[in-house]
């Protein structure tokens, strides 16, 4: 049965292949990030691209106002979108903080929010974490900003959880290892990652398919190693 699926980030990376697998799955796809340009070209019947920062509150209103016009429900929200500061801690600014903390942090809760009336009984919410993001994991210096913002938002989902159980509606965080992404290579160049980001974007679409029938309020360590 056709979903309706939001994800955010979808202009490169695993978002950029998930909204086509959803596609090509038959399932309808609100591709939200600010660059539209990649997902246009694919120009696939079943994916809309909206243009949106989700840094900026009054933006992130333009997926609801068309969730509540096209679709009244919504079955998948995948809060998939991040931003990356590698810095020294001394030379990461609160701006720098700030921004991190905006797309990774408050855009999931201020996108979640506006979801919420439209997420039934049986929809699953999947935030896309970092293996930086959990304790006693093995941590990155220049990542203080990125890894204590991917741990914030464990918490968030697993309060929302305990908040919307009553609804039936499933949270749960994926907390990813190292995955060849551009955004990993702007990060770390020459680094190679063990996951592709089409290997990783197949097991998150699998997981939001179906992870809510035996998960809710968990984090998953997507990793094939353990720093």
């Amino acid at each position: 049965m056709s979903k309706n699926i939001v994800i955010t980030g979808t202009s490169r990376g695993i978002g950029f292949q998930l909204a086509q697998q959803f596609a090509e799955s038959g399932h309808q796809v609100l591709a939200v990030s600010r660059n539209t340009a990649p997902l246009k070209k694919i120009n696939h019947k079943n994916i809309t691209t909206l243009s949106v920062d989700i840094s900026n509150n009054e933006d992130v209103q333009k997926i609801a106002s068309f969730v509540k016009k096209e679709w009244q429900k919504v079955d998948i929200l995948i809060n998939n979108a991040g931003k990356l500061v590698n810095k020294p801690f001394t030379e990461i600014s609160s701006d720098d903080f700030l921004e991190v903390y905006k797309v990774n942090v408050f855009a999931v809760a201020e996108i979640t929010k506006l979801m919420i009336p439209f997420l039934q009984k049986g929809s699953h919410v999947v935030t896309i974490s970092s293996m930086g993001g959990i304790q006693g994991s093995m941590k990155f210096p220049g990542l203080a900003a990125y890894s204590s913002a991917k741990g914030a938002v464990i918490t968030l989902s697993e309060l929302l959880a305990e908040e919307y159980k009553e609804q039936q509606i499933a949270f749960n965080v994926l907390a990813l290892g190292a995955v060849q992404t551009e955004m990993l290579e702007e990060a770390f160049p020459g680094y190679v990652a063990p996951t592709s980001a089409t290997e990783m974007a197949t097991y998150i679409f699998d997981f939001s398919l179906t992870g809510n029938k035996f998960y809710n309020g968990k984090v998953l360590q997507v990793s094939s190693t353990t720093p």
